[in-house]
């Protein structure tokens, strides 16, 4: 593979951001997921929320050949996983282009983070994956995670569970 640059989102890189976010839903969670709620995923709902995201610290994306084939969000805190005590950060989203799976790319999105986290003496990662979503659960126990935990996440009024990988770092 050519090289994969991981650096800071920009403002321009949200489009490409949300593509990927709505194309990986509707790829990975497609039996999950309701259809309905995957068959309207609203693109510009998805932009102007990444917007706000836009700001905040702990947002990456990954960039081949000009082009952005993955992202990250990540916090180094634990106000958004208060039910697993002990916890001082999270990864919240990793995706990339589904066509490129299985090339390094989410590898390197995690071992970023996790080097991210390091660095600021952070002890206990925690990500949450639907469970039913064997292929990323698949991944997430490879590189070292262990599930630890279960909530319900909510999409359009409907629920659907969650597990809760912890690495200690």
């Amino acid at each position: 593979m050519e090289e994969l640059i991981i650096r800071n989102v920009t403002f321009q890189d949200l489009p490409q951001v949300v593509d990927i976010q709505v194309r990986g839903w509707q790829a990975a969670y497609r039996g999950i997921i309701d259809d309905d709620i995957l068959d309207t995923l609203d693109k510009n709902e998805k932009l102007e929320k990444r917007k706000k995201d836009f700001d905040s610290n702990g947002f990456i994306v990954a960039e081949l050949k000009n082009k952005v084939v993955g992202f990250c969000r990540y916090v180094d805190n634990d106000k958004h996983s208060i039910i697993v005590p002990g916890i001082d950060c999270e990864l919240l989203a990793l995706y990339v282009e589904p066509t490129l799976k299985h090339n390094g790319i989410g590898t390197k999105l995690f071992n970023y983070v996790v080097d991210e986290f390091k660095s600021k003496n952070k002890k206990s990662m925690i990500l949450w994956c639907l469970k039913d979503n064997e292929p990323s659960k698949k991944f997430y126990t490879k590189m070292g995670g262990v599930i630890v935990s279960q909530k319900m996440f909510e999409v359009k009024g409907r629920s659907y569970p969650e597990v809760g990988f912890l690495y200690e770092l």
